[in-house]
């Protein structure tokens, strides 16, 4: 009888100009790309620019990294922790009420096809090696103007969005010409990370909590849920995505 291997997680410690910020549960794939990415949905760094070193020890299960300017750990350390739900739990320094002081979205370009998503969708899944091999990961993507796929894979669902942020920081890549794409339940902190970045349209496999379309709709973010054929619902719209697919959808509330 066929078995899949299992999904790895690791214990790793983020240390940031000498100052240990949390222990994360990670699974050892683009390391690099998740710490430009976590830091900088944190709003510990605005840019790629920000980062001086990286030092990454799998050994040790252990991330050091130094930043170009001073880092103001008390003030971090002040903020209130807010601890993400399911798998590879981690933990976010912005509140409900943090988010909703973002830039709001503005971004406006030819709109997207419902249909186009969701073949992106299938071909997201088919270029998730981990998930193919284990059955048990989480991913995330961006898909470019040029319809390019670029995914990255982690046990947990936000840990998989920061690693693609992450990406595409380090490679200055256009916001407005994203979408960001996930296989996980798109909560407050992930709208809060796509709203840092400046994504106009979130799509994922699975749903959208209540708080996490509260914020979308508040921040103009175009979030559309349930991306697998007749189930996929429009929870918010902006206009920059066209339902060629139904003929009636039903909002999210």
């Amino acid at each position: 009888m066929y078995q899949k291997g299992c999904p790895e997680e690791y214990p790793i410690t983020l240390t940031l100009n000498g100052y240990e910020i949390a222990v994360f549960q990670l699974t050892k794939a683009d390391l690099e790309d998740w710490v430009y990415g976590y830091l900088f949905s944190e709003g510990m760094i605005q840019s790629a620019d920000d980062i001086a070193t990286i030092r990454i020890d799998e050994d040790l299960g252990s991330i050091q990294v130094t930043l170009t300017e001073e880092f103001d750990f008390e003030k971090l350390q002040s903020k209130k922790k807010h601890y993400t739900a399911g798998c590879g739990r981690g933990v976010t320094f912005f509140s409900m009420t943090d988010v909703k002081t973002f830039d709001k979205v503005t971004t406006k370009k030819q709109p997207y096809l419902l249909s186009y998503l969701l073949k992106k969708r299938s071909e997201f899944a088919n270029q998730s090696p981990m998930y193919l091999e284990t059955g048990g990961m989480h991913g995330a993507c961006i898909i470019d103007e040029n319809g390019k796929i670029t995914v990255r894979e982690d046990v947990g669902r936000h840990n998989a969005v920061d690693k693609i942020i992450g990406h595409a920081l380090r490679k200055r890549l256009h916001r407005e010409d994203l979408v960001l794409m996930t296989t996980g339940r798109i909560s407050y902190e992930m709208i809060s990370k796509a709203a840092k970045f400046g994504f106009a349209v979130v799509a994922s496999r699975t749903a959208a909590t209540r708080q996490a379309l509260q914020l979308a709709k508040y921040l103009n973010i175009e979030v559309i849920g349930y991306l697998r054929g007749k189930m996929v619902i429009p929870y918010t719209s902006f206009g920059r995505v066209i339902n060629d697919v139904q003929k009636e959808s039903t909002m999210g509330g």
